[in-house]
Parts: structure tokens; sequence; C-alpha cells
């Protein structure tokens, strides 16, 4: 009888997709066992590869649209599509942080005109469904690109974004696929928390609060609503309130709803463990990330988690939080530059599946 294993490990970000760590987990898996079965699940929290595994697990096809970046240059983007007409966008694929060096990263430049225009397109397109990845974006502009791009694209020539919300835009779902909680303004908003990690200097700060508050308070007139304050609003610098205030989307945990689309509970069955991880595992994988999702789901069906990565601090929180075992795949005193490498990566991978396994 073969030993099953089901393999859902996030990006080690920098170095491997979700898609290759996990492949290298189970062809370690394969040579060190020799009747081991695997099932590899491609997974995503919305951030990095969010529209990779998304299109994945619902049978879609990538496509690609020509798009401004966060600086408003021009790059092709990629975005999914399925035979039902949902579209899966990645947001950072148009405003990602990545996309721009330390040197160029300007939040109060940054703009998310790009998710915008990709949204546009899948509309254009026939997509009346939409599935947004609101991770690992480099804007806070609290969504107002993206509303000018709906505009510019869908409205009649000199409309506004009334227009375009009467016209295809009325007929459209949004869901969002993002595992932050925070609210637009404040203290514990897009711009205090996130905002130095997109190249906010101190002063910039107030003009960034001050540019959200003014428009969550005239769309807030405007509607006669307020979506501000609601959970994940400050996601993606405040792209999560744009598309709750005007485009009525609704929050998902982006672990959880890809795990319920790919039916990962019932590929538990008859698994001897489910091997997660992503390439730092610390006390913040314990606030929702996507490895204590998948371990909680595990402990439900009574499978033991184990959890890899690129390194492991806090090992006895974790082991406490519900991880049968938790393994760092790099060695002592290994340079990060080294350790980031590619094919270091997967060999380390390798050496940590065999430390799991108490080979």
């Amino acid at each position: 009888m073969k030993r099953k294993f089901v393999i859902a490990v996030d990006s080690f970000k920098g170095c491997l997709t979700s898609a290759e760590a996990g492949g290298a987990v189970a062809e370690a898996l394969r040579t060190a066992v020799a009747d081991a079965e695997t099932a590899c699940v491609e997974v995503s929290d919305g951030g990095e590869g969010m529209a990779s595994a998304f299109t994945k697990a619902l049978g879609g096809s990538i496509e690609k649209a020509y798009v401004h970046d966060l600086m408003m240059r021009r790059r092709w983007a990629k975005y999914g599509v399925t035979a039902d007409g949902t579209a899966i966008i990645e947001a950072a694929e148009a405003c990602g942080l990545t996309l721009v060096g330390e040197d160029e990263r300007n939040p109060v430049r940054a703009t998310s005109y790009g998710v915008g225009e990709l949204v546009a397109a899948a509309v254009k397109r026939g997509c009346r469904k939409f599935i947004i990845g609101l991770g690992g974006s480099g804007t806070s502009d609290a969504g107002i690109g993206m509303l000018r791009a709906l505009t510019d694209r869908l409205a009649p020539r000199g409309g506004t974004i009334d227009d375009a919300l009467r016209g295809g835009l009325s007929q459209c779902r949004f869901t969002l696929a993002c595992d932050v909680s925070n609210p637009l303004l404040g203290a514990n908003g897009a711009t205090m928390v996130f905002a130095r990690q997109k190249g906010a200097t101190p002063e910039m700060l107030p003009l960034l609060e001050k540019r959200a508050e003014r428009f969550a308070r005239a769309s807030a007139r405007h509607f006669g609503f307020d979506r501000s304050c609601s959970p994940g609003a400050g996601a993606a610098g405040g792209l999560g309130y744009a598309f709750m205030q005007y485009l009525n989307a609704e929050m998902r945990p982006g672990a959880d709803l890809l795990l319920d689309l790919c039916g990962f509970d019932a590929m538990l069955d008859g698994a001897e463990c489910v091997i997660t991880g992503e390439g730092r595992a610390d006390r913040q994988t314990l606030m929702g990330k996507l490895p204590q999702r998948v371990m909680r789901r595990a402990r439900l069906k009574g499978v033991p988690a184990w959890l890899i990565a690129g390194r492991v601090d806090d090992e006895d929180a974790l082991l406490e939080a519900g991880f049968a075992k938790a393994v760092s795949v790099t060695p002592d005193g290994m340079a990060l530059a080294e350790a980031i490498r590619k094919d270091v990566a997967v060999r380390n991978i390798f050496s940590g599946v065999k430390k799991l396994l108490g080979n």
C-alpha cells in the first residue's frame, strides 16, 4: 500500500514559486520513499503566484493584457480566465512592489491604475465574476488609480466612474482574496502599517493618510455609506477599500478560498501527512498565513501537518500551535544570497524533507 503525502507549500519569496517549492518537496519524497504517492497543490493566499494558483485550481487559462505598472510604465500582465467567465486577477501583476527597485519606491506617486486596466480588459472579454488577489502591492493610493482606469476604459468619453458602474460593471461580482484585516485609516490602517515598507518616508505618511481620508469622506457622501472601516479596506494600500466601496466586493481569506476551490479537504483522505511551508516561518505564520490554514484543516481531518521553511524561528510556538514537525532547510551559516539561489534552495529542500522523514 502506497504512503500518501499531500503537499501545499507557499512560495519562497524571491526564490521559488509555490509550484517550484511544492515540486521540489514531491520529488524529494519520491526519492526518499519508494512507495510514496504525492498530491501537490499550487497555493497562494492572494499574493505572489495567486493568478497561477487560482487559475489552475479552477481549470482556467492564462491570458495577458498590456497595462501600466505602478510607475505608469507599460508592461504585459497575466490574468486568468475560466470557462464560466471568472477572471482571476493578481493585483501585484500590475502594481506589485517587486516591479520597482528600492530606489524607485514612492507610494505618493505609485498608482493602482494598471489593476483597473486588467479588470477592464476582463470585462471587455465578457467576464462577469472576479477573484482579485491583493497581496504584494507597492501602492498606497486607496484604489484611486484603479477607479480612474475603469473610468477611462469603460465609461463613455468624458464620462465618470458612475457611468462605468452603470455599464458592464453593474453585472459584475467581485471577491477579494486577502488575509489582511486592517481598515483604511488610522493607526492600524493602510498608511501607518504598510506604507513604510513600500518606500514611504516619515514626511510622506501624513500626506498619504490625508489623501485617503479625503477620498473616503467624499466617497461616503457620494454613496451614503462608508466601507473605510471594513476589515480589509486597508489591504494593498487601500485598494481593498475601493473595491468594497465602489464595486461592492466581498472579502475572503485568500488561503481558505483557494483551498476550498481545489477541494483540499477531500485530498486529505487517506494521507499520512500534509507538508506545508513558506520562505520564513515564525510567530507571524500563526496570524492566519497559509501554512496555518493548511495545518488547521489537516488537524480537523486527523492528519498531521509538517512544516518546512527556508528558515524556522519560534519553533516551540509553531509546534505548540499544532504543527507536528517544523524543519528549517537552510544550513546554519549559509548566506542569504546563497540560500535564495534556486538550485541551492531546491537542494536544501531535499535535505529538509529527509529531516522530516527522520532519514
